[in-house]
């Protein structure tokens, strides 16, 4: 089996500014930005996880400075900004693309960390910086696959379902916080997806391990997506790899967060 690249870069990341132009609280743990601009018309669409750097404006900052290299370099100018004027950074998914604007949405749990805040207090005006970074969802054509997420990559999940060919065979497990969180998907007919809702205090991401330990895989899927809390990540490919003989390049796997440690920038 051929390996599976890791990840499709932009042709180019420019740092890109924008303001939010609407903010929606879709459910108990969703809401929805919508941020335009100038710049974003510049901005390429590439579907499935494409996902960014959004850069936001720390409590208290009376504008948003942004770093000015382009490509990998805006990571060292970053942090040689002060804690007064260095801005939060933090990666999400491009949900929903049209010119000019696009969607971002945010897993939220009460007060949170300071994505979270800033979601939640968001409001049209204000400004926040983008800087594409592409794709690693990237399986072999025609690949039977599974996808697993808890509600932090819910919206990579979905946004990979819309861009999804009409053949798709895929068995796709969606981990969320409360009943109210599950929505209607648009999915192609040969994705089997199933809404998991937590109803205990376990750590988010255990229980759709524990639905994936019971699944009838008598054909191991060609190719697996998988992104969240960093134990449903490394839980899923040790599971698949040691139980179900799955090959390791068959498996993108993304911790987008580890339960009791803060996320830099």
């Amino acid at each position: 089996m051929p390996t599976i690249p890791q990840r499709r870069t932009p042709d180019s990341r420019r740092l890109l500014r924008a303001t939010v132009l609407r903010a929606e609280r879709t459910s108990t743990h969703f809401v929805t930005l919508t941020v335009g601009g100038e710049d974003l018309t510049g901005f390429v669409p590439l579907g499935f996880d494409q996902w960014c750097r959004l850069f936001f404006p720390r409590e208290g900052q009376r504008a948003l400075r942004l770093p000015t290299a382009s490509g990998s370099r805006w990571l060292a100018q970053h942090m040689l900004m002060g804690p007064a004027t260095r801005p939060w950074v933090r990666n999400y998914t491009i949900r929903a693309w049209r010119p000019g604007e696009v969607d971002v949405e945010f897993a939220v749990h009460g007060d949170g960390g300071p994505a979270s805040q800033f979601a939640q207090r968001a409001e049209p005006g204000d400004e926040v910086g983008i800087l594409d970074e592409g794709i690693t969802f990237l399986p072999n054509p025609g690949a039977t696959q599974l996808l697993l997420a808890d509600e932090s990559a819910i919206p990579a999940a979905l946004a990979i379902l819309d861009s999804s060919p009409a053949d798709l065979r895929a068995t796709v497990l969606l981990e969320v916080g409360a009943q109210d969180d599950v929505r209607a998907v648009d999915a192609p007919l040969g994705a089997d997806v199933h809404w998991l809702v937590r109803k205990d205090d376990r750590l988010p991401g255990r229980l759709a391990l524990d639905t994936l330990a019971q699944l009838d895989l008598t054909e191991p899927p060609g190719y697996t997506w998988v992104a969240g809390e960093s134990g449903l990540a490394t839980g899923t490919r040790r599971f698949l790899t040691r139980e179900r003989g799955v090959p390791k390049q068959a498996i993108a796997f993304q911790g987008y967060w580890k339960h009791g440690r803060a996320s830099l920038g």
